[in-house]
């Protein structure tokens, strides 16, 4: 099966076990719960729940055990989405081509739909896979997102991110920051997956230092498309970076440079991938599409 193939029918199960994990917009909550689906299911790429997908797989594992894990990690995703697109953070009006949530509902309905989000997050995350053989695998699933994307990994990051902001480029720790604002969640989630196939402590190791190159190479990415791609392929507003002077990449290298690095970063990735791994073509393909994409 080639690439396209394999995320669109990832993509499509994630979206199935996000629709069942967040409840229809009814009742006393309904406008929060009408946020927190807007901001889930207004695009995305999903590339986290698909690599954790991904990574169950290759090391033997049952897709169907990991399903609502990886979701979850969709939700943790959106809730940092909404958050970082508001005023006080980065202050953007549109994500995924549609209006921004603090937009769309309000900025109190979008500072509490990314909570929502979160929390809900946990609570799959302890819960699923269900039954008590699993219950130590759950465990570590919950303490392992809750450092990837506290004060030591992604919230860590995005703050660093902003301070960042009020250097010169050259100033600003910029590997840290892109391995933990993105690369700790991406690193997540890949760890997530090969968990939960029951792989070895060595190999879950080996796919994480897998899932912090994919995903500083992923931020690079990124940080070229605001610079060469448009609204429309984007989904949101080009050149932001730019003109804010935040500091990235592109900003610190230049174009050639920031895209030889990112290629590098992939190259890191699957030499990282474990030779106990029994089908790594996807793995593969999943690094190679971080950079290689148009959006």
């Amino acid at each position: 099966m080639k690439l396209g193939a394999y995320l669109d029918r990832r993509r499509a199960e994630v979206n199935g076990a996000l629709e069942t994990l967040l409840p229809r917009p009814e009742g006393p909550a309904a406008r929060l719960l009408e946020t927190m689906r807007y901001a889930v299911f207004s695009g995305g790429k999903r590339i986290r729940p698909v690599l954790a997908l991904a990574a169950c797989e290759a090391f033997g594992g049952c897709v169907e055990d990991v399903l609502a894990p990886a979701a979850a990690l969709e939700l943790v995703h959106t809730y940092s989405l909404i958050h970082d697109d508001l005023p006080a953070m980065d202050d953007d009006d549109l994500r995924r081509g549609r209006p921004t949530a603090h937009k769309a509902f309000g900025e109190a309905e979008a500072i509490l739909a990314g909570d929502a989000l979160l929390t809900l997050a946990f609570e799959v995350l302890a819960t699923r896979p269900a039954g008590a053989a699993m219950a130590a695998r759950r465990a570590e699933a919950v303490a392992l997102v809750a450092r990837r994307a506290g004060y030591s990994g992604m919230v860590g990051g995005q703050l660093a991110d902003l301070e960042a902001g009020r250097k010169p480029p050259a100033e600003a720790p910029l590997e840290w920051i892109h391995r933990h604002k993105t690369g700790a969640l991406l690193s997540a989630s890949v760890e997530i997956g090969a968990l939960h196939a029951g792989a070895a402590a060595g190999d879950r190791a080996a796919m994480a230092r897998y899932g912090e190159a994919v995903g500083l190479a992923f931020q690079i990415a990124d940080d070229l498309l605001d610079r060469t791609a448009s609204a429309e392929a984007l989904g949101k507003t080009p050149g932001k970076d730019e003109k804010s002077g935040k500091a990235t990449y592109p900003a610190l290298l230049g174009l050639d440079a920031s895209r030889r690095e990112a290629d590098r970063l992939v190259a890191l990735a699957l030499a990282c991938i474990p030779v106990t791994v029994k089908e790594p073509a996807f793995l593969d393909a999943l690094a190679r599409y971080a950079v290689d994409r148009t959006h």
